[in-house]
């Protein structure tokens, strides 16, 4: 009986030598290899002076996908410690079945000599072959019987090893694992303290930037109203600044493009636009409503004023159109920006731009417009105001937006509902000639102006070929080495870091050093822009360096810190004059 068993065992050992293989010998086997990855990286990231983020990001994924990988193994390695169970309570039934089996076959197979001899020998020839037949049918039988138990047997075995050897290495492996997290977790945090530290000096240093960037738009004189100011913008392209190869970058719009657009509300009343469509074309998700109005509210340096008093003060002083509907749609603006600004009259409002002007000089046009949004609306101690989400609304204003309003949250940071970005034409543009001719805004003197003047030169923004050249030097070494940033300010102020400000050659100098051929003169500036949103995304440049391209915004941002004077580009949507 063990004779035929093991022989038996025998055959199925070979035929499970060359046609059975441990289900995740491959996937363990990845994640083995994943490991070691992971180990690379993080030695790497261990060696690096800064945190290298994108082999962080990779390690982070691929322990992911371990883990994923292993949980995966854990429910195959359940599942098959289920099935083994389930075949050895089987296994055990049959174990009873292999050996009578055994016996039958041992039995049968004595007498398989005796009744071969039988057939020839017997009379009955056809009783003897039947019944040879059967005996043979079941000894057949007896011994699949014999080895199919048998390979039972030994492919249970099988899987029990295979099992037992798959727990190691998974044992092995989530100990790996586990020990690379912790490792992972500490490289982590201490990039992340890093990179705390690095955007906290970063952060510092652009809020130095934008206040460098504000003292020099301030020193423009801009007129934020259009008639809040006796300045006035005037066209460079008419100036000749006594040298050629000369490039000015000209702005559509004056700061700050958020909210209503004064000479775009006059181009929209010159089209039979009413003010309250007028409104909804600046805000969205607004009402106007009636509201009740403060009685008074004290301006500073005039004391107090009746509200409406002061209403009409500020629409006389900050719009100069007389058109009515233009007139209406200032006078809600003005009377919600006080409101909010004011705490309801609880403090004083300012009468510079910096709130609104103000001035006790009136004329019939404002006053009418100022009553029929007001009393003339609504009732006494009653006006029109602008309303989102139940509240009076910050309704910001300006001159000139040059095409486009932007959401304060695009200016300013922050968000609102009731800002938005505005294509402000009277159809779609797909150029600047199209803009010229579609801007609701078109006639204000401000709509496409170079912003910025030196004593010489005509008192122009017109910048020599070589100073364009120093600007574009200055990007591309900032680029290379961030760590030159507090020595690439403009040349005629003090370094606002105290630090040595690097003059044109010393700039050459140091991208020399890295590598980089520095420009020495321009001879072509060129934008794309993004007419659907009123950006500029790219300026492309041409020199004796050969041709480059950069970001829209981040141009603007080294031009407006290296420009010499308080020459600016003031707004998103700008583009380039070559004379």
């Amino acid at each position: 009986m063990k004779k035929w068993v093991l022989y038996a065992l025998g055959i199925v050992c070979v035929l499970a030598f060359f046609f059975s293989h441990p289900v995740f010998a491959d996937e363990l086997e990845d994640i083995a290899k994943k490991i070691t990855e992971v180990q690379r990286l993080l030695e790497e990231s261990k060696k690096a002076s800064k945190p290298l983020e994108e082999n962080l990001q990779k390690v982070e994924n691929d322990i992911r996908s371990i883990e994923n990988s292993i949980y995966g193994i854990e429910q195959g390695i359940t599942d098959k410690e289920k099935e083994i169970k389930i075949e050895e309570k089987e296994l055990d039934s049959r174990r009873a079945v292999l050996d009578v089996r055994v016996r039958q076959y041992y039995k049968h197979s004595r007498s398989y000599v005796g009744n071969s001899i039988g057939v020839f020998l017997g009379n009955n020839l056809p009783n003897a072959l039947r019944k040879f037949f059967i005996q043979q049918k079941s000894i057949q039988t007896d011994r699949d019987g014999i080895l199919k138990v048998a390979f039972l047997i030994v492919n249970l075995e099988e899987k029990k090893l295979a099992l037992e050897d798959e727990k190691t290495k998974l044992t092995a492996l989530k100990a790996s694992l586990d020990k690379e997290k912790a490792f992972f977790a500490a490289e982590v945090a201490k990039a992340q303290g890093e990179q705390r530290n690095l955007q906290s000096e970063i952060a510092s240093l652009t809020a130095l930037q934008q206040q460098i960037i504000a003292q020099k738009q301030a020193s423009l004189g801009i007129p934020r109203s259009s008639v809040g100011s006796e300045l006035y913008c005037t066209d460079d392209r008419k100036t000749n600044p006594g040298f050629g190869n000369a490039f000015a970058f000209f702005t559509f719009g004056i700061p700050h493009y958020v909210g209503l657009n004064q000479y775009g509300a006059y181009g929209r009343a010159k089209d039979n636009q009413d003010y309250k469509t007028i409104l909804n074309a600046y805000f969205q998700n607004i009402s106007i409503e009636c509201r009740d109005l403060p009685s008074e509210i004290e301006i500073e340096g005039f004391g107090k004023r009746p509200f409406e008093e002061y209403t009409k003060g500020v629409v006389n002083k900050e719009m100069g159109a007389d058109l009515p509907e233009a007139l209406k749609a200032q006078a809600i603006a003005a009377r919600s920006f006080a409101i909010v600004e004011s705490n309801n009259a609880s403090r004083a409002i300012c009468a510079s731009q910096s709130c609104q002007v103000y001035a006790d000089d009136r004329r019939e046009a404002v006053n009418s417009a100022v009553d029929a949004t007001g009393i003339n609306a609504c009732g006494d101690g009653k006006g029109e105001v602008v309303i989102s989400n139940g509240e009076v609304v910050k309704t910001w204003f300006a001159s000139t937006f040059g095409g486009y309003s932007h959401t304060s949250a695009e200016i300013w940071g922050g968000s609102n509902s009731y800002t938005k970005n505005l294509a402000d034409v009277r159809s779609p543009v797909n150029s600047f000639a199209d803009l010229f001719n579609q801007a609701y805004d078109k006639e204000s003197a401000c709509f496409y102006t170079a912003q910025g003047w030196r004593d010489e030169y005509s008192k122009s923004a017109w910048l020599k070929s070589e100073e364009v050249a120093d600007i574009v030097n200055t990007l591309m070494l900032l680029k290379k080495d961030s760590g030159t940033t507090d020595n690439l300010y403009q040349l005629d102020k003090p370094n606002p870091r105290g630090q040595e400000n690097w003059n044109a050659e010393k700039v050459k100098s140091k991208l020399r050093e890295n590598g980089i051929t520095p420009y020495n003169s321009i001879s072509g500036v060129t934008v794309n822009a993004d007419f659907t949103r009123g950006v500029t995304t790219r300026v492309y440049i041409s020199g004796d360096a050969g041709d480059n391209d950069f970001d829209g915004g981040e141009f603007q941002g080294r031009f407006n810190l290296r420009a010499p004077a308080n020459i600016q580009i003031v707004g998103p949507l700008y583009n380039v004059e070559h004379l």
